[in-house]
């Protein structure tokens, strides 16, 4: 899977050789303080060879991807779907290491990988849930197109912060 945009980015499959950037720009406090605690803290090599491997498997091969830049991996975005009588929906998440941030990398790949999850998925709907205190990442769903639909109060609890997350989403267009 390889998704060209303009500027040397690229959206694609994870590799092995993605190992190594994938560590470094996913090992960072401030990058897993805005994500779910499912995303490892410190982020080890280990870490990174794992979520390689289970990326490579169908059908999260052509969900989760790479967001590389200049020809390295520097962060990703994905989406899951969800179940039951929410199988129409899917929820769409992202992040990059901190390097890259401001340049409007997230924007772009957030952007791209919504014409990808509708295009290629029997999808009518993609959802975010932003934490309240990370408004970069709202304003990021903002200019993709989502509209906030709501605020979840004391929803999420991270490093013994509890507070609320925004929901954010985008509808297929008809």
């Amino acid at each position: 899977m390889r998704i060209e945009l303009d500027g040397g980015m690229v959206l694609r499959s994870w590799e092995v050789r993605d190992v190594d950037a994938l560590a470094r720009h996913a090992n960072d406090r401030e990058v897993w303080l805005n994500l779910r605690d499912r995303f490892p803290h410190p982020y080890t090599r280990e870490d990174a060879r794992r979520w390689i491997a289970l990326c490579a498997d169908e059908p999260l091969h052509s969900t989760h991807l790479a967001i590389e830049v200049d020809g390295s991996a520097v962060g990703a975005v994905g989406f899951d779907r969800l179940q039951d009588v929410h199988r129409l929906t899917a929820e769409i998440g992202y992040w990059l290491g901190r390097a890259v941030w401001g340049r409007g990398i997230a924007t772009r790949a957030l952007a791209a990988a919504t014409r990808h999850a509708f295009e290629r998925h029997d999808l009518e709907r993609l959802e975010a849930a932003v934490f309240e205190w990370n408004p970069a990442s709202a304003r990021v769903l903002e200019k993709a197109g989502y509209e906030r639909e709501g605020r979840l109060r004391r929803f999420v609890l991270k490093d013994g912060r509890l507070g609320d997350a925004l929901l954010y989403a985008r509808l297929r267009e008809r």
